[in-house]
């Protein structure tokens, strides 16, 4: 079993696309890593030699993927939010922070929508 980067990469799967399974690394890095190490991108991961599965460990642990990219992209955002700047409010209230829309659309952003249902009156309160 390859582990890399704290993630168990699938065994049925091509090691260019196995890699893709660790947060921060895409197709791109993952092509690049394959280059560096020298590592067929067509082998699959069951496939992979213990010294290739070191040597890509390795290669990997050079860029900054799974909880250190995490810890910084949430400390960024933190940041924002604290010194009071726009996006760090839109962050906070949960709206697209690059200057889309919002009267229509960002239905990602902002979750399904909220219905608005002509409620019913609460009944008088008995004494």
């Amino acid at each position: 079993m390859a582990r890399i980067a704290g993630v168990n990469l699938p065994l049925n799967k091509r090691i260019e696309i196995g890699l893709t399974y660790v947060h921060g690394v895409g197709r791109s890095t993952a092509d690049k890593v394959l280059d560096k190490v020298g590592v067929d991108p067509d082998t699959y991961v069951k496939d992979l030699t213990e010294e290739e599965t070191v040597n890509l460990r390795d290669a990997v642990e050079e860029l900054e993927v799974e909880g250190d990219l995490r810890r910084d992209r949430s400390q960024n955002i933190k940041r924002l939010s604290e010194i009071g700047a726009y996006r760090g409010t839109r962050h906070r209230r949960g709206l697209p922070t690059r200057g889309q829309r919002t009267k229509t659309n960002a239905r990602g952003r902002k979750g399904p929508r909220k219905m608005s249902i002509a409620g019913k009156k609460k009944p008088p309160a008995k004494k």
